[in-house]
């Protein structure tokens, strides 16, 4: 269920996520409001679960990380046994940095950031080690074009 918020609500979000390390001075200054509401507004949407938590955003490439694939995966398998098992092996892997399940003829899309393509092969071997895959297809992301956690408020 979405939360209500207000424009002054939507102001603080979308400062938030412009820079999450800014001041509560600078927020408020931002907003056209005072540090004490501003405040009491981003605890009130912490509490409602509008914001999650606060992170940095690293640089991939800067630390080494400058392969991206990809990695389309469908199985024959759609139990629940086997669903837990996909996904515990999914969450012991700090690679996969996004995964979701997918209406069509693709069950499962991930976004697998590693350091090369080698880097890439031992992931691979390690998954299907763990779980029974169909078919498996990995796509090399050759540019980056947009990439933003940035939500359209």
């Amino acid at each position: 269920m979405a939360v209500r918020l207000d424009d002054l609500d939507r102001k603080i979000l979308g400062q938030l996520q412009e820079d999450g390390g800014q001041s509560l001075d600078d927020i408020a200054k931002s907003v056209g409001s005072s540090k004490t509401p501003v405040w009491n507004r981003i605890r009130k949407m912490r509490e409602a679960g509008v914001i999650k938590h606060q992170t940095y955003l690293l640089d991939a490439e800067a630390l080494g990380f400058e392969a991206c694939f990809f990695v389309l995966i469908r199985t024959s398998e759609h139990d629940a046994e086997w669903q837990q098992a996909f996904l515990r092996a999914l969450k012991g892997r700090p690679e996969v940095q996004e995964a979701h399940r997918l209406a069509g003829d693709i069950d499962y899309i991930l976004k697998v950031r590693v350091r090369n393509a080698r880097a890439y092969d031992t992931f691979y071997q390690a998954l299907i080690s763990e779980v029974k895959v169909h078919n498996v297809t990995a796509l090399l992301s050759m540019e980056e074009i947009k990439s933003t956690t940035i939500l359209p408020l």
